[in-house]
C-alpha cells in the first residue's frame, strides 16, 4: 500500500529537485557556452552575443584548428601521456594496496608505510626540490618527465586498498589452501575482482592526467613537446598573432578570432573525456562505495 506524501514532505522534494537541477544547469552552462562560441562568427563573438545558441553559425574556427599541426602535435603528446600513465600506475598502485590491505599481524610493516603514504597527502617537499629532482634524474624534455612523477596517487592507493579489505577473506583462504602464492593470489583471483574500483581509479587517472597542465609547462622547454592542456594554457596572445600574415590567413581572420579559435580548440579537448566517461559511469559509485566501507 502507497503511503500519502505529506504537504511538507512534497514541498521539500520540489525544491530538492529544483536546486539539484539548477546547479546541473550551472556546471553544464559553461560547457554549452564554448561550444556555441567554437560555431559562431567571430563579429558576434567579439560583440559578446552567443550565451547558449550559436549566432550567425560558422565552423571556420575547426576548419584551422584543423589544420594546425601544433594543436594536433600537442593532442598527440596527451594521447601518449595517458597510454603510458594509466596501465603503469594502475600496476604500481594494485602493487602497493595489496600488501597495505593485510592486517599488521600479516604485514608487520603495514603501519609504517601507511602512516609514510599519508604524510605525503599532508606535507610536500616544494615545487624547487621537485623539479631538481626530475632535472636530475634527466626526465626534464621528456615525455617520462609527464608520466613518472605522477605514477603513485594515495588517494587511489587508499581507495583500492580499501576495496580489497571488503573482499571476503575465504576467497585468499581457499586459494592459499590450493597453493597460490603471493603474486598468483593478486593477478589470478584478487584482481578479477577488482573491476569495478579499477574502472574508478582509471577514471581519475585518465582525468586528471588529461586536464593537467602544469608539469607540461614547468618540465618542457620547447612547445613542440607540450601536452595539450599545457599548449592551450600558453595561447594567450591574440589571434593575429596565432595565424601567419599571409593572403590566405588575412582572409581568415575575418572568419575568427582569439575567443572562437580558443573555443574550438577547448572543445576539442573535452571530447576524449565526454566519451570515455559514459562508460565507466556504471563502475563509478559502485567502486567509490565499495572502496569506502571500511577504512
Amino acid at each position: 500500500m502507497a503511503m500519502k506524501r505529506s504537504p511538507q514532505r512534497t514541498a521539500f522534494l520540489v525544491f530538492d529537485y529544483a536546486f539539484v537541477f539548477a546547479i546541473a544547469l550551472l556546471c553544464v552552462f559553461p560547457l554549452i557556452h564554448v561550444l556555441s562560441l567554437s560555431f559562431s562568427s567571430a563579429t558576434a563573438a567579439a560583440a559578446g552575443r552567443v550565451s547558449i545558441f550559436p549566432v550567425d553559425f560558422s565552423i571556420e574556427s575547426y576548419v584551422y584548428v584543423a589544420g594546425k599541426a601544433e594543436f594536433w602535435t600537442a593532442f598527440g603528446v596527451s594521447i601518449l601521456r595517458i597510454g603510458l600513465v594509466l596501465p603503469l600506475s594502475l600496476l604500481v598502485t594494485v602493487m602497493a594496496a595489496y600488501p597495505l590491505s593485510k592486517s599488521s599481524r600479516v604485514f608487520r610493516a603495514r603501519p609504517f608505510y601507511t602512516y609514510f603514504f599519508l604524510i605525503t597527502m599532508l606535507f610536500s617537499g616544494g615545487l624547487i626540490p621537485w623539479y631538481l629532482t626530475i632535472k636530475t634524474i634527466g626526465l626534464t624534455n621528456s615525455i617520462w618527465a609527464l608520466v613518472v612523477p605522477g605514477l603513485v596517487q594515495v588517494f587511489n592507493t587508499i581507495l583500492l586498498m580499501n576495496f580489497i579489505r571488503d573482499l571476503p577473506s575465504e576467497i585468499e583462504e581457499a586459494a592459499f589452501v590450493d597453493g597460490a602464492g603471493p603474486m598468483t593470489m593478486l593477478f589470478r583471483i584478487i584482481l578479477p575482482l577488482m573491476k569495478p574500483a579499477l574502472a574508478t581509479i582509471s577514471l581519475f587517472i585518465i582525468v586528471g592526467n588529461w586536464n593537467e597542465w602544469f608539469n607540461g609547462i614547468i618540465l618542457m622547454d620547447v612547445p613542440s613537446k607540450y601536452p595539450l592542456q599545457s599548449y592551450l594554457q600558453s595561447i594567450i596572445s591574440p589571434a593575429s598573432n596565432l595565424v601567419l600574415i599571409d593572403p590566405k590567413n588575412l582572409e581568415l581572420l575575418k572568419k575568427i578570432n582569439e575567443r572562437t579559435f580558443r573555443a574550438a580548440q577547448i572543445f576539442i579537448a573535452m571530447i576524449p573525456v565526454l566519451i570515455l566517461y559514459p562508460f565507466l559511469q556504471k563502475y563509478f559509485t559502485k567502486g567509490l562505495v565499495l572502496g569506502s566501507v571500511k577504512g
